[in-house]
């Protein structure tokens, strides 16, 4: 479970081959395609180096002789202190968008997240995130947390129920696909541009609601990574579809803890590798084109036993970047609230994250942007080299505003 849940419940509580049929890419926009991947229905996860990746050649010219995008405009304009606040996402209360004005025209912030849960109309809620977004001097990502069941934070007359993940992935994929089209055309139509769904962690069956953060609360779509993996391609595709950006959570996989990293220090994985089944999901998620992928905030000793995910960077960037070839989106867990990441000052928490790979770091407390903006900066002053990773960040936040149709060149 993220930070998010407990925010609203304060007071209550794997190219992947399934089967023999091709996941194919759902969309084939470069800068949030991975490479070509192989696997054997159970087997492990493996990457070939030489492919280019679903919908890319194998012979695509390197970075260096793309045509500058408006992206890449963009960046070249930013100061170092905006390309620190390109980085962060802060949160908000979602029915009082208007209290962070201050802070993203102070910062220059590349997102806002929508904290809480609202029945607000949507005219009301469109009304308040086109004034959020005329104080942005570089269009903002907006986010929320709109999964269902459990994890919805819009709801009323004009944001009905949503099913549960693991409800709607027990039934037939057209299903699926309606209510997550539907839903995201709901939140186009507000100015909401990335929902920070789907969840592609797989809980095992017998370990069903013993897993805290997302079998307690039946975020996951079953306990086959294989069919799970399908689920996550068909959500990709009809969210991106209807112009909401996907986050797929909550890398490398949350479905096997028995600890919530909102609450405990130490969130320990013992059984997640580099090549592992539960993969699959995540990578069929990328070959769909899923604009972001979020870093779970738990520990991976099989990977990386000395930090958090968040922090890690054999998994940020050996795994997910290297191994598994993506170059979309990479955000963080809230790094905030939750206990898993309070061992570091809150500004810390920012730097260490950008330097393990990351893009987007997330905190649900908007006193945070302050020290993160200011060490970022200060760690960049510090460091060429992670100046450069601080650029390449913020290009990533770029890239995905470019995809969410924010930029004009």
């Amino acid at each position: 479970m993220t930070s998010r849940l407990r925010w609203w419940s304060a007071g209550t509580v794997l190219l992947i081959v399934i089967a023999g049929v091709v996941i194919r890419q759902a969309v084939t926009d470069a800068p949030a395609t991975p490479r070509a991947l192989t696997s054997r229905s159970a087997g492990p996860v493996t990457a070939s180096p030489s492919a280019g990746g679903p919908g890319v050649p194998a012979s695509a010219p390197a970075p260096s002789a793309r045509p500058r995008s408006c992206a890449d405009a963009a960046l070249a304009g930013l100061s170092l202190t905006e390309r620190a606040g390109q980085v962060l996402m802060i949160g908000t209360p979602v029915d009082r968008p208007g209290d962070l004005t201050g802070v993203v025209a102070r910062h220059h912030l590349g997102g806002v997240f929508l904290a809480g849960r609202s029945t607000r109309s949507a005219a009301a809620l469109r009304g308040d995130l086109t004034a959020l977004q005329r104080r942005a001097a570089t269009p903002l990502l907006i986010a929320l947390d709109q999964e269902g069941g459990s994890v919805q934070t819009l709801k009323g007359r004009d944001f009905p129920v949503i099913p549960s993940a693991q409800r709607l992935g027990a039934g037939p994929p057209a299903k699926l696909r309606a209510a997550v089209r539907d839903t995201a055309q709901r939140l186009a139509g507000i100015g909401v541009t990335v929902n920070l769904a789907p969840v592609a962690d797989t809980v095992p069956a017998k370990l069903g609601e013993g897993n805290p953060p997302i079998g307690g609360f039946h975020r996951q779509y079953g306990s086959d990574p294989d069919a799970v993996a399908a689920d996550i391609a068909t959500v990709v595709s009809a969210s991106q579809g209807a112009d909401v950006l996907t986050i797929l959570k909550h890398f490398p996989g949350l479905g096997r803890v028995r600890a919530n990293t909102d609450t405990a220090v130490r969130v320990v994985d013992d059984t997640t590798t580099v090549d592992d089944p539960y993969l699959k999901p995540f990578v069929a998620g990328m070959g769909a084109g899923s604009a972001g992928v979020m870093i779970s905030s738990a520990t991976y000793p099989k990977i990386d036993g000395s930090s958090i995910a968040a922090f890690s960077r054999p998994i940020v960037t050996g795994l997910l970047r290297e191994k598994l070839g993506y170059t979309g989106l990479v955000m963080s867990d809230d790094l905030g609230a939750a206990d898993s990441a309070s061992a570091l000052p809150a500004g810390q928490r920012a730097v260490r994250f950008v330097a393990a790979g990351g893009d987007l770091a997330l905190t649900i407390r908007p006193e945070d942007a302050a020290p993160m903006a200011a060490s970022l900066i200060a760690a960049a002053g510090d460091s060429p080299s992670f100046s450069a990773r601080l650029g390449d960040a913020a290009r990533h936040v770029l890239q995905a505003k470019e995809r969410a149709g924010l930029l004009r060149c």
